[in-house]
């Protein structure tokens, strides 16, 4: 368990204050994460790598000469939102552009994807590396649709030192997908973590039995196996990634290696090294040698118990960039010179933008979004521990934090936007932003998503009816739909968001009583979401974890059915939402 923690909400943001104020040398804040104390040279790339928080070194422990420019880092095991991601790149990039490098998540996929379509609105060139190095995740004709696991360390590392070397951008694209093909990884858990402030471990592993395939989440194994010695467990690693070993051409794989053998948090360095000794034991009898191995705590989970080992094929590219120099709280190797680069003069800050005038009328309707986003904030709160439960057996453990999380943010945002006389649309713009960005993950993601698409059904100049609230319930759902990609089926929170859109607009049109409608589709998708007992997940990481998720309904689908029905029972405790005869405008 995590034993130092003042208020458990606040760990992620107060471990990285903690962590700078340890290595001003090399990093200082800028909103949502860390960059460089020194300015990015003119010209050069910018390489932002980051994810959740948790995983120490991971991500911000790799900013410096090197290796990374800047790392936005989310709250535990949760995707840094968007605009975190957007202002550390900001910060960082100064000319050259920037690559945007994070492990394959769903999450960590829509939140960079969304601040890179923002930085190439504003002229900025973006690229885009999603590390994916777990055999386990996906079958190897897949292997960019696998998840990053350790292998994060070896592929930021080569194309940092690319970087450092002087490639431009379309040149550090190139490096960093070569150094992801080149790279696999395979790990073991025998017991699961615990979140900061939670009394429970995300899962256990039985007696006896190790966990086969975890992943750096708080995820459990895709199997449970007997446990093994030290020499078994390296064995049966070893095996798995040398599976597949590509052929020695010349002019490129010729049997060298680069080894990460990767503890999680609990597992001590000797124990580490034991295993060690049995992998280079194993590869030299298969002939590899191995080039620079790296032993120790390098992508952790937390206090996890588990390893992971990485090996990497290298041709001499490859090679090169590994063993280059670098200078990093976390990592260091024959460190370049760093005595003429400037110090950096500042960062950026979002804006806090002035908000638009408003009518009272879309004030008014500004005040009800802010009074239904309080009842969603209380509902989430209220069904947080139940969420999380949820959300262990085949995932990460988090769901229910994240609701939290998110809708506090957004219920707070929407205050203080409407104590600022904000009509609806900004209210509901701001909630987006904040949802987005104080849940961070896939969820936070897609509400944030969701609010913002809300948001453009309102402007700030209207009142607002029943059918107006009913678009926006349409709106936020098309974009969650469209924005996700999952389809109906995939066992996420769209088998019963859809579900729920088309139950609402068959009986608003029967009714036009939208506090009733809004109640009758939340029972319609409660059903659905409860259906997906039977379904074995097809998308997001419980995909991995294949039937452990059957039996239990989708954490995401249930937590949208609930907050929906709560949000309809909020509409009938208003009577001018529940009549639309009424003078005053309905809805949200």
């Amino acid at each position: 368990m995590t034993f130092l923690v003042n208020d458990p909400t606040e760990f992620a943001s107060d471990a990285l204050r903690g962590y700078v104020a340890a290595h001003p040398g090399h990093v200082m804040l800028a909103h949502g994460g860390v960059v460089r104390s020194s300015e990015t040279p003119a010209g050069q790339p910018a390489l932002v790598i980051g994810g959740g928080s948790g995983h120490y070194p991971a991500f911000a422990g790799w900013i410096g000469p090197g290796m990374g420019h800047g790392a936005p880092c989310g709250n535990v095991f949760s995707s840094p939102s968007a605009s975190q991601v957007y202002s550390v790149a900001r910060s960082a990039e100064n000319g050259g552009g920037v690559v945007l490098g994070f492990g394959n998540y769903a999450g960590d996929v829509l939140h960079f994807g969304q601040a890179a379509e923002k930085l190439r609105a504003e002229g900025v060139d973006v690229r885009i590396i999603r590390v994916s190095d777990d055999i386990a995740s996906a079958p190897a004709q897949e292997h960019r649709e696998r998840r990053g696991i350790a292998g994060d360390l070896v592929v930021f590392k080569i194309a940092g030192a690319a970087i450092e070397a002087g490639a431009d951008l379309d040149e550090a694209e190139r490096v960093a997908w070569k150094a992801n093909d080149a790279t696999r990884s395979f790990g073991v858990a025998f017991e699961g973590c615990t979140l900061p402030g939670a009394g429970e471990a995300l899962f256990h592993v039985p007696a006896g039995e190790m966990a086969i395939g975890l992943g750096i989440h708080g995820e459990p194994g895709v199997r449970e196996v007997p446990m093994g010695t030290a020499q078994e467990i390296a064995d049966l690693l070893l095996s798995g990634v040398l599976e597949e070993e590509p052929e020695r051409v010349e002019g490129g794989y010729q049997g060298r290696v680069a080894v990460l053998v990767n503890g999680l948090g609990t597992v001590k360095y000797e124990e580490l090294f034991v295993v060690y000794a049995r992998v280079a034991e194993r590869l030299a009898e298969q002939g590899l040698t191995v080039v620079a191995p790296e032993v120790g705590e390098h992508v952790t989970s937390l206090d996890m118990a588990g390893l992971s080992l990485t090996v990497v094929f290298l041709d001499e590219e490859l090679e090169g960039h590994w063993l280059a120099p670098a200078d990093t709280p976390a990592f260091r190797r024959g460190a370049p010179d760093t005595t003429d680069r400037p110090a950096r003069t500042g960062v950026h800050t979002p804006g806090a933008e002035e908000v638009p005038e408003a009518s009272a009328a879309s004030q008014e309707v500004a005040g009800r979004i802010v009074a239904a986003l309080a009842v969603l904030e209380a509902t989430a709160a209220e069904h947080e521990e139940h969420f999380g439960h949820l959300d262990a057996i085949a995932g990460d453990g988090d769901h229910g934090q994240g609701m939290a999380y998110g809708t506090r943010g957004a219920a707070a945002a929407a205050r203080a936007a409407a104590e600022q006389d904000a009509g609806a649309r900004t209210v509901l713009l701001r909630a987006g932003d904040a949802w987005a960005e104080e849940a961070g993950g896939t969820s936070g993601a897609l509400w944030g998503a969701g609010l913002t698409a809300a948001g453009g059904v309102f402007d700030d100049v209207e009142g607002a009816g029943a059918d107006e609230a009913v678009a926006a319930l349409v709106a936020a759902i098309d974009a969650i739909v469209r924005l996700g990609g999952a389809a109906p089926g995939d066992k996420t929170m769209v088998d019963a968001a859809l579900p729920f859109r088309e139950a609402l607009l068959a009986e608003f049109e029967a009714t036009s009583d939208l506090a009733g409608s809004v109640r009758k589709a939340a029972a319609v998708a409660r059903e659905a979401a409860e259906a997906t007992a039977d379904i074995t997940a097809r998308r997001g990481r419980s995909k991995v974890l294949g039937d452990k998720s059957l039996g239990t309904p989708d954490p995401g689908a249930l937590s949208f059915s609930v907050l929906m029905d709560a949000l309809g029972a909020s509409f009938a405790q208003t009577p001018d939402a529940a009549d639309p005869d009424a003078q005053a405008p309905d809805g949200p």
